[in-house]
C-alpha cells in the first residue's frame, strides 16, 4: 500500500493498551481523527480517563516503544502483502460498521472486496464429530455456489472443514484470526490459509505478531458475526465457543442457524438450546438460502447444474473413504479403524489421493471431497 503512512496515527492508537473500539471512537469524534487526537489532546485529561498509556505517549511522542514499535510495523507492512483498513476507508465493511464494537483497525491479506459479499458464518466444535466435519464441507460448497462466502475461524475441526468447502466449490471464504496477521494458528492450517488468501481473505483486528490469546478468541467471534449476514452453528456442546459467536450474531440483529442432533449427544446440546431459544433449525442449505431470496436465486440449488458434484469414487474404496474424516487423521488410526492389513490400507488411500480424493501429510490423511 502506497498511502501506508498516512495510516500510521491508526496504527499508533491501536498498539495503545486499555484503549478500545468505543473510547477510541469517543476520542476521535472530539478530536476529530487520529492525528489531531494524538497532537492536540492533554495527556493529563487521558490520565483521568483512565488512559495511562495513552497519556505517556502524547508525552513522549517518538521516544515512548509503542511509537517505536509502531515505526517497525509499519516498515514490515510496506514490505509485504498486507492490507490495512480502518473505520475512515470507504469500503470498510458496511455490516461490520453497524457492530458496537467495530474493529478501528483491520489487517487482511487476500481480496479486502470480499469482505462486502454475503457471507454466512459456520462455526462449531474444535474436536467435531465425522457427521459434522462433513456437514460443514458439503454445506459451504452448496453455499458457495450460490454466491454466499463463508466466514469462520480458521480453527480445527467445523472450522477448517467449512474454509476447504468453500474452496473447493469454488467460492470465496473469509477466515477471521484471533493473532496478529503475520502469525497462523493452528500451524498445521498453514497450508490452507495460504489457499484461502487465493480464495478470499484472512483477516485480524489484532497488531502484528500478537499472540493467540484466550479472550482474542471472543473479540473473533465478534467480528465473524459482524461480517455475516447468518451464523451457523453446525456442532456445538453447551460450553462450546461457537455458542459465542451465535451470541454476538443475535445481539447485532444476525439471523442464527442450528443444526439439530441426537438428543443423547453431549456435542449436540449447544445447538438444541440455541434453536429452543429462537435460532432457525437447518437441515438442509435451503433452510437458509430461504433467507437470502435475491442472491439465491441466481442459480439452481441442484449441485448437478452448477457442476461442483464430483464423480462418484469407485466402488471397491468407498467403505475406506466413509472411515476417512476430513480433518487430519494418522495413518495408525485409520488401520485400526478400517480392519485392514497397512499394505492394502496404504495401497487404497494412495489411489484414493491420485483420484483427488484424500490428501496425505506426513502420514495424516483427511477427506477433501
Amino acid at each position: 500500500m502506497e498511502d501506508l503512512p498516512h495510516y500510521f496515527p491508526w496504527l499508533l492508537l491501536h498498539r495503545v493498551d486499555g484503549l478500545g473500539p468505543r473510547r477510541l471512537q469517543q476520542l476521535i469524534d472530539r478530536y476529530q481523527s487520529p492525528l489531531q487526537l494524538i497532537y492536540e489532546a492533554d495527556p493529563a485529561a487521558m490520565a483521568q480517563l483512565g488512559l495511562p498509556v495513552l497519556a505517556e505517549l502524547l508525552i513522549q511522542k517518538s521516544h515512548h516503544p509503542v511509537w517505536q514499535r509502531t515505526l517497525r510495523d509499519l516498515d514490515y507492512l510496506i514490505t509485504s502483502d498486507i492490507r490495512v483498513m480502518t473505520w475512515a476507508c470507504d469500503d470498510y465493511p458496511v455490516l461490520l460498521r453497524e457492530i458496537a464494537s467495530a474493529p478501528p483497525v483491520l489487517f487482511i491479506r487476500g481480496q479486502s472486496a470480499v469482505l462486502s459479499a454475503l457471507q454466512v458464518g459456520i462455526v462449531g466444535s474444535r474436536k467435531a464429530s465425522k457427521l459434522a466435519l462433513q456437514i460443514s464441507y458439503d454445506w459451504s460448497r452448496r453455499l458457495t455456489g450460490q454466491h454466499v462466502a463463508i466466514t469462520s475461524g480458521l480453527a480445527l475441526g467445523v472450522d477448517g472443514a467449512a474454509h476447504r468447502g468453500a474452496i473447493d466449490g469454488g467460492g470465496l471464504t473469509i477466515a477471521v484470526m484471533a493473532q496478529g496477521i503475520d502469525q497462523i494458528y493452528p500451524k498445521r492450517h498453514q497450508g490452507l490459509a495460504e489457499q484461502i488468501i487465493e480464495h478470499g481473505a484472512l483477516v485480524s483486528e489484532f497488531p502484528l505478531s500478537s499472540d493467540p490469546k484466550r479472550d482474542h478468541f471472543p473479540r473473533r467471534n465478534r467480528i465473524i458475526s459482524g461480517l455475516s449476514h447468518g451464523v451457523l452453528v453446525v456442532e456445538a456442546a453447551r460450553k462450546s465457543g461457537s455458542l459465542i459467536t451465535a451470541r454476538y450474531a443475535a445481539e447485532q440483529n444476525r439471523d442464527v442457524f442450528a443444526i439439530p442432533g441426537s438428543i443423547h449427544n453431549p456435542q449436540a446440546e449447544g445447538c438444541h438450546d440455541l434453536i429452543k431459544q429462537g435460532a432457525f433449525l437447518a437441515a438442509d442449505v435451503d433452510d437458509i438460502l430461504q433467507h437470502f431470496p435475491l442472491q439465491a436465486s441466481q442459480s439452481c440449488l441442484d449441485l448437478a447444474a452448477i457442476g461442483t458434484e464430483p464423480p462418484p469414487c469407485p466402488t471397491h474404496l468407498q467403505p475406506l473413504l466413509t472411515k476417512i474424516p476430513f480433518d487430519y487423521t494418522h495413518l495408525d488410526i485409520l488401520i485400526t479403524e478400517s480392519g485392514t492389513s497397512a499394505a492394502e490400507l496404504s495401497s487404497q488411500l494412495l489411489e484414493l489421493e491420485m483420484d483427488g480424493w484424500v490428501e496425505n501429510q506426513s502420514a495424516h490423511y483427511r477427506r477433501i471431497k
